[in-house]
């Protein structure tokens, strides 16, 4: 049933996924590619995403390969629904991957405005380099995305922002 589960997340069938939950399938079972509703879920359903949530999806689950959360997925993919759904459910803005990117960065790669306006005043340390030297902003700014680079700039050399190192 995990197969199905995973299949029904993926492309947004909320319906299909309530049936499934409902008849006991394990909300955090892996499918064949060893993969978690979670992990595979599209993005741009966050009525989906609530739902495996409230049954108690792991949003701490990492890939086995980059070490990204379901967060980072979401931060990267700029659903900002998804996103403040697993922030709301406890989320955890301030995970590493596997060099060093919280989802702030991610999200700043992509240009994702939205989630960058959600997540940067909730992330520790904003201001933060990656394992590659890059803060949120540089990684805006080297992808030419200058509205979501001059937004962290914006944002860091204001009194939101409080003391920088």
């Amino acid at each position: 049933m995990s197969d199905e589960l995973c299949n029904a997340a993926a492309r947004g069938k909320l319906p299909k996924v309530l049936e499934l939950l409902q008849n006991g399938a394990d909300v955090n079972g892996f499918n064949k590619y060893n993969r978690t509703a979670l992990q595979v879920v599209n993005w741009a359903c966050p009525d989906v995403v609530e739902a495996l949530l409230s049954k108690g999806a792991d949003f701490k689950i990492r890939d086995p390969v980059l070490a990204l959360t379901p967060l980072h997925d979401a931060a990267r993919a700029g659903y900002i629904g998804s996103v403040q759904k697993l922030v709301q459910f406890g989320a955890d803005v301030n995970l590493c991957d596997e060099i060093g990117n919280v989802p702030l960065h991610l999200a700043a790669m992509e240009g994702n405005l939205e989630v960058i306006r959600l997540l940067i005043g909730r992330t520790a340390l904003p201001w933060a380099l990656n394992a590659e030297g890059y803060t949120a902003g540089g990684l805006a700014h080297k992808q030419n995305h200058m509205e979501a680079a001059k937004y962290i700039e914006d944002y860091l050399n204001s009194s939101e922002c409080g003391d920088l190192p």
